[in-house]
């Protein structure tokens, strides 16, 4: 999968987590880990993540970095679920890691509001809950992860308001409707962009669900509606490269502005490549070390709640070679 490295020091901060990532013996703990009452005890912790969707790029990115972080403590055994991008499904998935007993059950919402009353009943049944990407507020007793999704959207939002070009014809593709992060990123472009530039025109804006087939065919249409559009405003990076998909051949776009979130290994490239303007990093590293480390303290009772989040930096085609030094050395980029 796509991997990315990214925190406050990045170039060497990155270099330890890689050289632990690519160690032949990945089950062995960080020292910290290693003292840890579980494994003192012998006890070994059942985890269930359950994911949104793993034909989400970004979601599919995260579990896989869950996964080679969980391998990291021996006291902990996870299982990865699919949620499918269908609500129904991943309440049936909560539903059932409480009724098999597990210890801790992390949940990346599809919709925080359909999701909420089932993480409430994890933590009813006495089982520790964190959700991800996004959060779900408001629920006593859970804890989470997860990034700042306003400032995700606005590092890009305000770049933007100096780019666009004058009376722009601008589409915008909007993640699913109930979601934290797609909600937040749009109400910032809405307060840090929109609000700001009145002479650009929104010639098409709909949900694509953070899908790429989606916003093909939502691009296809627009692209056959108007005379031309100066900019993609696209709550995440897969909606992102569908759209650039569309157009990608045609020299009428070829100085299109785009704007993402997520800093996925296909826009990091979409960027060197002059096809994307830029994204902002949420780094499915970070937050699974952060998932994993938090899971860690709840269950050996270190902490009993814990709410943390990730940094937001910026990539564009200034600082691009950088990600996509880190990404090859990542083996994310042949």
């Amino acid at each position: 999968m796509r991997k990315i490295r990214f925190s406050t020091g990045m170039i060497c901060l990155f270099a330890l987590i890689l050289a632990a990532c690519s160690s032949n013996n990945g089950a062995a703990p960080s020292p910290s880990n290693a003292s840890s009452s579980g494994e003192a005890s012998g006890k070994t912790y059942k985890v269930a993540y359950i994911a949104r969707a793993q034909s989400d790029s970004f979601a599919a990115w995260l579990a896989n970095a869950v996964k080679e972080e969980a391998e990291k403590y021996e006291d902990i055994k996870l299982d990865v679920f699919d949620g499918e991008a269908n609500d129904e499904k991943e309440n049936s998935l909560i539903e059932n890691a409480i009724t098999n007993k597990y210890d801790l059950v992390i949940v990346q919402p599809n919709n925080g509001e359909a999701q909420q009353p089932y993480v409430e009943k994890v933590v009813q049944a006495g089982i520790f809950a964190i959700t991800t990407n996004a959060r779900i507020s408001g629920i006593e007793g859970a804890s989470s992860v997860d990034a700042q999704p306003y400032e995700q959207a606005a590092v890009n939002a305000r770049v933007a308001v100096e780019q666009v070009p004058q009376n722009a014809k601008v589409v915008v593709l909007q993640g699913p409707s109930g979601n934290f992060h797609a909600d937040e990123r749009r109400k910032s472009w809405q307060a840090e962009f929109f609000d700001k530039r009145p002479d650009v025109q929104i010639v098409g804006e709909q949900i694509a669900n953070w899908n790429k087939d989606e916003a093909m065919r939502y691009m296809e249409d627009w692209v056959q509606a108007n005379d031309k559009i100066d900019a993609v405003i696209s709550m995440n990076d897969n909606m992102a490269a569908g759209a650039i998909e569309v157009v990608k051949d045609n020299p009428k776009y070829k100085d299109m502005l785009v704007y993402g979130v997520d800093g996925t290994a296909e826009a990091v490239l979409l960027i060197k490549e002059g096809k994307m303007t830029s994204t902002t990093l949420q780094n499915a590293f970070e937050l699974a070390e952060k998932l994993l480390d938090t899971s860690h303290k709840l269950l050996t009772g270190e902490e009993k709640q814990i709410d943390t989040d990730i940094g937001n930096p910026l990539i564009n085609k200034e600082n691009v070679d950088e990600y996509i030094e880190l990404l090859k050395k990542a083996g994310a980029i042949q």
